[in-house]
């Protein structure tokens, strides 16, 4: 594609961001972002401003293929009724005007879903794929998106978000508590024992750890009390292209051989129709953020 000038950052953006270098804030400077202690950190054509500059990308980082079956999967609207808990807690969960991060933003659909909800917010995907990261600054036009390791202390300013999106994605409660404010939310999408059942044996997807629930909660309990969980659980009918997709988006991809995955899949039949299970759990903090 050929160059053009970026998208630049937000005002709102700016108020959160911080350098990842030094306690400075950040402001605009010839097509990147620099602190006072001139750290820049460029801002790519495709909108996100990429604050790793001089650390390795994340193994785990999604792949452009990955990242596109996700993208093709959730447009298909076969995780819709997930899309519209998500919304509809949010709505409950935080002011309009709330600022909104998102650990893991992948494509940024949730994140999208999410300020829809919450008409006046600014929303800000953080993750380590570049292809996940041009996904989200155009998911919505109040989505911002920043090359972030959500591993790591984020390069963001305490206590400035009201709500915070984990979905399918790493859980870092330390830095969850931390830019919450006190007042603030949680909002965790887990997949249970249940989801996708159908596809393990016949594609051979790895099983759901039983415990994922009561590890997720040990971690989080030192800075967070549950307020509630939400189940959700329905059976979307795929076409075989749409279980292609599926397996191709997630961790599985990495393992399985992508040029048996059509043939394996062909031998189900269509439509197939797989259980969508998960656990949907608001955290409320406790205690005062380090």
């Amino acid at each position: 594609m050929p160059s053009g000038p970026a998208r630049l950052p937000s005002d709102r953006l700016l108020t959160v961001l911080t350098c990842p270098q030094c306690p400075s804030g950040l402001t605009r400077a010839d097509g990147a972002l620099r602190c006072a202690a001139r750290h820049t950190f460029d801002i790519a054509r495709h909108g996100y401003v990429s604050l790793l500059t001089g650390h390795r990308r994340a193994a785990s980082a999604d792949s452009a293929g990955m990242v596109s079956s996700r993208a093709a999967f959730l447009r298909a609207g076969h995780y819709d009724p997930l899309v519209r808990v998500l919304a509809d807690l949010a709505a409950g969960l935080a002011p309009a005007d709330a600022t909104v991060l998102d650990a893991g933003a992948g494509t940024g659909h949730y994140l999208a879903a999410v300020l829809d909800a919450l008409p006046g917010a600014l929303g800000i995907g953080l993750d380590t794929s570049a292809a996940a990261l041009r996904a989200t600054a155009r998911a919505h036009p109040r989505a911002e998106a920043a090359g972030w390791d959500v591993w790591r202390p984020w390069p963001v300013r305490t206590g400035c978000a009201h709500l915070v999106l984990n979905v399918f994605a790493p859980r870092n409660g330390p830095e969850f508590r931390r830019v919450l404010r006190p007042d603030g939310a949680l909002l965790v999408v887990t997949p249970t024992g249940r989801h996708l059942r159908e596809l393990r044996e016949p594609l051979g997807l790895p099983a759901v750890d039983p415990r994922k629930e009561e590890r997720l909660r040990r971690t989080l309990s030192a800075a967070f009390r549950l307020d509630h969980t939400e189940p959700l659980e329905f059976t979307p009918a795929l076409t075989a292209g749409d279980v292609v997709h599926l397996v191709a988006m997630g961790p599985a991809a990495r393992h399985l051989d992508a040029a048996e995955l059509p043939g394996r899949v062909a031998r189900l039949g269509t439509p197939v129709h797989v259980t969508a299970s998960f656990a949907v759990s608001v955290y409320r903090p406790v205690g005062s953020a380090q």
